[in-house]
């Protein structure tokens, strides 16, 4: 489940990147659903909200990094709502590491292209999109205590049994 929602994410990110950059010309608006969504082709060197548009690199860094922790992770899941968000998270990371490694500028430091516009909040790609989405999906998982093989954690309070009946939590 996590190659397909991975590979599913990954392809639609990147064609949906080229589409912008073969139909539009960097800058171009184009209303889609006015005032609420708009296609804004601009090229970002930074993260989120433009934040390090000169360190560029380390966002390389840090993405080709989350990508193996990802990796390594996938090969202990069997949980199949684990493996969907692991799987959009990668897809979103490698979506724009791509982008960082293989667009101008350069290797590395390439500008992500980005066009989905939400009017006085942001300008962001699918991959953005599968990246906040999957890291909601991943801290819902966290806060309900699934673990990545598909159990759940069990409180000390409720594996104590009722009325305190059960093991000793000092001991």
């Amino acid at each position: 489940m996590a190659v397909l929602v991975f590979l599913v994410g990954y392809v639609v990110d990147q064609l949906t990147k080229r589409w912008v950059e073969t139909t539009m010309t960097e800058g171009q608006i184009t209303d889609v659903l006015p005032p609420l969504l708009r296609w804004h082709f601009i090229r970002n060197p930074g993260a989120a909200f433009s934040i390090g548009e000169d360190h560029t690199w380390v966002f390389t860094i840090i993405q080709c990094s989350v990508a193996v922790f990802v990796v390594v992770l996938l090969f202990r899941v069997r949980s199949t709502v684990w493996a969907v968000a692991l799987g959009g998270l990668l897809g979103g990371v490698l979506g724009n590491v791509t982008d960082r490694l293989l667009r101008p500028p350069g290797f590395g430091v390439g500008h992500v292209v980005d066009f989905i516009a939400l009017p006085n909040f942001a300008i962001f790609n699918i991959a953005d999109s599968l990246i906040v989405c999957s890291m909601i999906g991943i801290v819902l998982l966290m806060f309900t205590g699934r673990r990545l093989d598909g159990t759940r954690e069990v409180s000390e309070k409720a594996a104590a049994g009722p009325a305190g009946q059960g093991r000793d939590v000092d001991a």
